[in-house]
């Protein structure tokens, strides 16, 4: 319930155990991936299912800005014009990561000056690969973090460009998505660290070849792209893997079953892996007509995990809410990269879940946990900072612990703007 503060919002306590069903919204990452592909493509699309949230809302504004004409034509669709043109004004990127990084390229492809703007926190998100790929394509930018004003050159140079992608697989996808419209496509070598959640960029190239753009990559971290059309095509986007996770794993804490309906048979989401992670902690997963379900006896018969969530860093806050009731030590590997995400989401777990008394520390790459189950726990202040995914594990922890509150439940606007509506329907008893 939302309290006098307005923003702060008390996590829900359950004693039942849940038998909720939940409709969750399209993925973030193949909207607005669908969003900027239909913008740059030889006719008109219309994308079904798309995510309603602020980051979309932001990518669409921006495409809008740069010549593009988006249409709702339902609840869940949109109809895409493409088109180019230069800004009036700067383009809002918020705190998204998708926008900061997706529309700078699309902003490449119109000459002149284009300015990026966006929240006080995103100052600290990484974007300067992206922009250093861009320098050698002959933009100029003015700096290496928002705001920043990006200058295009009449014709971009090309094809050749390396950067380091270590911090940010959407750099390389930002590249992608819009390579077949350089004049000269894009020779693109990554040269650094290993490439955080290589499923995006599966997803991205799976995407285009879709739309009749093939990305050849004979070679790990080499990907090449022709000059060409992006073919126009209908999209329905697929529900968002990584936020049905959070739901999945309210019945691993609270006990009792939860299923999400048209879950994909296929997918390149990374959120996907959370089924093995559950299962691995001692959910019962099931597979029926279309729908995934997880049961749990809850938290008490939880297995502790140790997992290595490179390729789905995303899940990071969930799995961590979930370890820090089990009983034992768990370890999460792989993802030293979400330090710069919304905010430096290990040092924000680290401090907010000690708070609650959780027995957790920061590793070179990420969290150590020693579950001592929920009863250890108590409740308290749990401070969002601005970040969805920081949200959804205070509210996971809320279901086993008394008196958690939230400092900022609106932040879940970014990716999920009816989340504390869902979540109260998710745990009402029946």
């Amino acid at each position: 319930m939302l309290t006098d503060h307005q923003r702060t919002w008390t996590a829900p306590r359950v004693d039942h155990r849940l038998a909720g069903r939940v409709v969750v919204p399209g993925s973030k990452s193949q909207t607005n991936r669908a969003l900027v592909l239909a913008a740059l493509a030889d006719g008109p699309s219309v994308l079904d299912g798309v995510l309603t949230s602020r980051d979309c809302d932001l990518i669409t504004a921006g495409l809008r800005q740069l010549g593009t004409d988006v249409q709702p034509v339902g609840p869940s669709s949109v109809r895409v014009v493409p088109g180019m043109a230069r800004p009036a004004g700067p383009i809002d990127c918020g705190l998204a990561g998708t926008v900061m990084r997706f529309l700078p390229v699309v902003a490449a492809l119109v000459p002149g000056t284009t300015r990026f703007v966006g929240d006080e926190e995103a100052s600290r998100r990484p974007v300067k690969p992206l922009l250093d790929a861009l320098g050698q394509l002959g933009v100029t930018v003015d700096a290496d973090h928002l705001p920043f004003a990006m200058t295009a050159p009449e014709r971009l140079g090309g094809p050749e460009v390396t950067i380091d992608s270590s911090a940010s697989s959407q750099f390389i996808s930002a590249l992608l998505l819009a390579a077949a419209r350089f004049p000269r496509g894009i020779d693109l070598r990554h040269d650094g660290g290993s490439v955080p959640s290589a499923p995006h960029i599966a997803m991205t190239c799976r995407m285009l070849a879709e739309r009749g753009v093939t990305v050849i990559s004979d070679e790990p971290c080499h990907w090449v792209v022709r000059p060409g059309p992006i073919h126009a095509a209908d999209d329905v986007i697929e529900p968002d893997l990584t936020n049905a996770a959070v739901f999945l794993a309210a019945a691993l804490v609270a006990g009792g079953s939860v299923t999400v309906p048209t879950w994909p048979d296929s997918t390149d989401q990374p959120g996907a892996q959370f089924i093995e992670i559950a299962t691995t902690m001692g959910a019962h997963v099931t597979r029926r007509e279309g729908s995934m379900t997880l049961e749990s006896p809850g938290w008490g018969a939880l297995q502790p995990v140790d997992v290595d969530l490179h390729e789905a860093s995303e899940l990071t806050p969930v799995v961590a809410a979930v370890a820090s009731v089990t009983q034992g030590p768990s370890r999460i590997r792989g993802v030293a990269h979400i330090r710069g995400h919304e905010t430096d989401r290990l040092t924000a777990l680290e401090h907010e879940l000690s708070h609650l008394g959780v027995a957790i520390r920061q590793t070179d790459d990420g969290l150590e946990i020693d579950g001592h189950g929920a009863d250890r726990l108590h409740g308290g202040l749990f401070e969002c900072h601005a970040d969805h995914r920081m949200a959804h594990a205070g509210a996971l922890l809320g279901l086993a612990v008394d008196g958690i509150e939230l400092d900022d439940i609106a932040c879940t606007s970014k990716t999920m703007p009816q989340f504390p509506q869902m979540w109260a329907d998710l745990v009402k008893e029946a």
